[in-house]
């Protein structure tokens, strides 16, 4: 990167200097502008926290239990023929 050039000994303006003095040094870069694509990951984002509140409510309606140890995992004892 480049710097400024120094103002000593040069013969312009005040207003000149100012301006000058109030730029940064480096490389201005715009910044990127939002698309399609960052909506969407928005709606994504919104559609998850969404689904895991949902999911987290009707998980307490059970008491925050399950039913697997309950199952019964015997063979079954009808043949197949």
């Amino acid at each position: 990167m480049s710097r400024l050039p120094s103002t000593r000994g040069s013969s312009s303006t005040p207003a000149s200097r100012s301006a000058a003095a109030q730029r940064r040094p480096g490389v201005l870069v715009s910044a990127p502008k939002s698309d399609i694509y960052v909506a969407m990951l928005g709606i994504s984002l919104a559609a998850i926290l969404i689904a895991t509140i949902l999911m987290t409510v009707i998980f307490a309606s059970y008491g925050w239990t399950t039913k697997i140890s309950q199952i019964n995992h015997s063979p079954s004892t009808t043949r197949m023929a």
